[in-house]
């Protein structure tokens, strides 16, 4: 009997997938699954240790948020306070918050993300990379709540355009172009070590670590150490 390779991947939307190369298409890829779907606005964020201070700009690998609405939200709130947040690390199960709900039922559980970030009702995909990232696919509107059936459809959805965004996008862009010691030098960095003290773990002059560290500021298109852990950790160069 012959084996149809791909008769376990049906969806909609194949064709979209099969095509998409760059961040554009897998944007327009999200952004219409969450139309299609009632919700205004998607995002997918990249998890990391759960102690971490996290802000969710520097979380967001792919969106179509308002234009500095997570840069906002970041000024006033913390995004590992939030209970929507917390929950991502007591199960992996997809899950529907709505604000009308939790007001009836006298619960905060993750209303304080959904008034703070501004939308009435938020859908959460959690999703992983091939090497056991985690990152979670947000759907955020104010519509009216959705179906079972159509639950099931969005997280599949979700989970497939999320593979082939890792495989096509993310893992792609893994490395920057930087050499093996830079990478290690950037790990280094993001422990919080010093110029000095990276020069006697790596057993080489403080001087060159300052110009490894140089180059890896120009390689990542970034102007101080700040940002630079920061874009190595969005594109996955480090955990």
């Amino acid at each position: 009997m012959p084996v149809l390779s791909k008769q376990f991947r049906r969806y909609d939307f194949e064709g979209d997938l099969e095509k998409a190369l760059n961040r554009v298409d897998f944007f327009r890829i999200f952004h219409t699954m969450a139309l299609r779907h009632g919700f205004e606005h998607f995002g997918v964020l990249q998890l990391t240790n759960e102690h971490e201070n996290s802000l969710l700009a520097n979380r967001l690998m792919l969106h179509d948020l308002p234009a500095g609405l997570a840069e906002t939200y970041d000024k006033r709130h913390r995004l590992n306070d939030s209970a929507l947040f917390k929950s991502f690390y007591k199960s992996t199960i997809p899950a529907v918050w709505r604000s009308a709900d939790m007001a009836e039922n006298g619960s905060a559980e993750g209303a304080d993300f959904l008034d703070q970030i501004g939308f009435d009702m938020a859908l959460s995909v959690p999703v992983h990379s091939v090497t056991g990232t985690r990152y979670v696919v947000l759907f955020l509107g104010d519509g009216d709540d959705i179906g079972r059936n159509e639950h099931f459809e969005i997280c599949y959805e979700a989970s497939c355009a999320f593979d082939y965004f890792h495989r096509q996008v993310l893992a792609n862009k893994a490395g920057m172009g930087l050499t093996p010691r830079e990478t290690e030098i950037l790990r280094w960095i993001s422990y919080g070590k010093t110029a000095s003290e990276i020069a006697l773990i790596v057993s080489v002059s403080e001087h060159t670590v300052n110009s490894h560290t140089a180059t890896i500021l120009k390689k990542l298109d970034v102007v101080n150490r700040t940002q630079m852990v920061a874009k190595a950790i969005r594109e996955q160069i480090i955990q």
